[in-house]
């Protein structure tokens, strides 16, 4: 065994400059080149906030921005920092959504999405709960995955639609029994900082009332200054949003951030120029040749966005609500350009840590609705809303 080891020893020595040739060739020929920031951010506006979270394979982005929006307004209103769970307003959304689903015959929408509105709407019902009292999930190492749990359900609320005769409350077993499998049992009451709580008990101390929030959309299809109901599968609840033309909409964003109010974003982040590896989202002037592994040199020259663009990429589905996040921030690129720093709900593992930095030509065209607190809305706006 020693003769062979100093054998190998020998024959690295002899062949040294053999071996540092192998090992520098892939840096003198192969070696991909350093990817340049085009833009250089920096932050204006940005409020504190709790930590970036993982939603895992699931589509409940509307709780992870949701609940981020909640926790960063408690942080807001000197009640403290808290990590509120976002499976419990999932386990406890699912009923309410299986009920209008029966009622339906299935012919409404039972899928994973939502909108900011069903968290409020969960949490008016049930309460609140914090994370580690509900982390909706059997390791805290693993990811959520909610691909077998989702068919699970649906597949039996189908089998119950299907009998085409008088069924009977069994469905409400049925759509419970398989949520506390996959998710956890509803938290009845708990332990917390050496105090118990009910979920109900909890949400109340701390205080957040549903009604000092709004949701506003801009279509040329609604009225101005009025509500209606924002046709998208997701607001299957058939909410009702303040209508606003888009200048009105990005001043809500922008007045809201500048006095310490975040923002709960819901739109479009499947164009390609909402880049994953680039941490930035854009609307380029030559976007058809824009994509997330073009080499830039500079900023993008980005289109104007009117209010006929979004009604056109509404109409034909090339903007749809298909993520939400929560913005947080305000920035400006090198050039002065504005960008949106945005919270985002799939964990640190990209450029900025799980934030991106939107422009406003991104969020003019790709925004399909905002929540917002009440007393972030200009006075100019809500005096048009009547509110």
């Amino acid at each position: 065994m020693v003769a062979i080891e100093v054998n190998v020893k020998a024959i690295l020595y002899n062949f040294k400059p053999i071996f540092v040739l192998i090992f520098f060739l892939p840096a003198l020929f192969g070696q991909e080149k350093e990817e340049i920031d085009v833009h250089e951010f920096t932050i204006l506006y940005n409020i504190e906030t709790t930590l970036v979270k993982h939603q895992g394979k699931t589509g409940t982005c509307w709780t992870f921005a949701t609940q981020s929006f909640l926790e960063t307004e408690l942080i807001r209103m000197g009640i403290g920092e808290y990590d509120l769970s976002e499976m419990y307003m999932v386990r406890n959304i699912y009923p309410i959504k299986a009920e209008k689903y029966i009622r339906y015959h299935g012919l409404t929408s039972f899928d994973q999405g939502g909108q900011a509105h069903d968290v409020l709407i969960a949490m008016d019902k049930y309460g609140l709960v914090p994370e580690e009292i509900y982390p909706g999930k059997s390791s805290a190492d693993e990811l959520h995955n909610h691909m077998e749990m989702v068919a699970v359900l649906k597949g039996s609320m189908d089998a119950i639609i299907s009998t085409k005769g008088k069924i009977s409350d069994n469905w409400k077993y049925v759509c419970g029994s398989v949520l506390d499998i996959y998710l956890g049992e509803n938290s009845e009451s708990f332990y917390y900082n050496g105090k118990e709580y009910t979920p109900r008990s909890f949400a109340d101390e701390l205080a957040i009332n549903s009604d000092d929030y709004i949701e506003f959309t801009s279509y040329m299809r609604y009225p101005y200054y009025e509500q209606s109901i924002l046709e998208v599968p997701d607001n299957w609840t058939n909410n009702e949003y303040y209508n606003i033309p888009i200048d009105n909409l990005i001043e809500v964003i922008d007045n809201a951030i500048k006095n310490g109010y975040s923002v709960v974003w819901d739109g479009d982040t499947s164009e390609k120029t909402f880049y994953r590896k680039k941490g930035y989202a854009v609307i380029p002037v030559d976007d058809e040749k824009d994509g997330d592994d073009k080499e830039l040199t500079e900023p993008e020259r980005e289109k104007v966005i009117t209010q006929e663009m979004r009604e056109k990429t509404f109409e034909n589905f090339l903007t749809t609500d298909d993520h939400l996040m929560h913005i947080i921030g305000l920035a400006e690129n090198q050039e002065g350009t504005k960008f949106y720093h945005t919270k985002n709900s799939w964990g640190t593992k990209y450029k900025y840590d799980g934030y991106w930095y939107m422009s406003e030509p991104f969020v003019r065209l790709k925004t399909i609705a905002i929540m917002v607190h009440k007393d972030a809305v200009p006075e100019n706006i809500k005096a048009k809303l009547g509110i």
